[in-house]
């Protein structure tokens, strides 16, 4: 598969002759030293892409040729994780999994027991989920949003056909509770201390099924990634 860069103004013109001096120009001519004739992708992380072909590489810029244009449709479902933030380099860690699991919007949750702090850093996630997205092909950046409330949490399970907040005390598991036809999809996960008794109540009480991952259990950083998976295989979706 093709490497691919974003860009704000993507060209859409075939044939057209394209100005490529963004950061990301800078990383595939210092780091992965692309030289004229190699091809790539392009896109504005909307679903719209180009491909192109290097013409002149400079030292802090490239121009490119548009060969050939199009536009990638969302997936059916749409996948919103809301993450209780973990603490130091561990909220980064999430958001490149959950980006790399395919969700569409990350909201970070203070929880109960987080540890972490994310409120000034949420445009530095949403860096990090566009880096994310480049490295996994994705030719839609998903949404960071934050920092939510408990009560912002329960909105949003109001606003999915499916919410699921997972928990070790659980004792239905994901496969039998992911119902085909689901097009809204949140899915809940609670910090390194673990959910509160209290949150797990509340997040049921709006509609949220509790669900088991599994015998092990994970890292709150890690979890995302393992929720996604389970649901997108149990939806057919993977």
């Amino acid at each position: 598969m093709l490497t691919l860069f974003f860009v704000e103004n993507l060209p859409t013109s075939v044939g057209s002759i394209y100005h490529f001096d963004n950061d990301d120009a800078l990383h595939a001519i210092r780091v992965l030293r692309i030289a004229s004739g190699e091809f790539f992708n392009l896109s504005d992380g909307k679903g719209n892409w180009s491909h192109v072909e290097a013409v002149e590489v400079h030292k802090k810029y490239m121009t490119v040729r548009v060969l050939e244009t199009g536009s990638q449709e969302p997936l059916s479902t749409h996948f919103t994780v809301i993450q209780a933030i973990p603490k130091g380099d561990r909220i980064k860690e999430s958001i490149e999994m959950c980006t790399e699991g395919g969700a569409d919007r990350i909201v970070m949750w203070k929880a109960a027991r987080s540890i972490g702090k994310s409120d000034d850093k949420i445009e530095k996630l949403q860096v990090t989920a566009r880096e994310a997205s480049k490295q996994s092909r994705r030719f839609f950046i998903p949404e960071v949003i934050g920092v939510a409330t408990t009560h912002a949490v329960i909105d949003q399970i109001a606003q999915a056909d499916l919410a699921l907040v997972f928990h070790e005390s659980a004792t239905m598991k994901v496969s039998q509770l992911v119902a085909p036809g689901c097009r809204k999809v949140a899915i809940i996960i609670g910090p390194e201390g673990g959910l509160t008794d209290e949150e797990i109540e509340t997040f049921a009480a709006a509609g949220a099924k509790v669900a088991l991952m599994g015998r092990p259990v994970l890292r709150s950083a890690h979890a995302g990634l393992a929720a996604l998976s389970a649901v997108n295989t149990a939806l057919s979706v993977w």
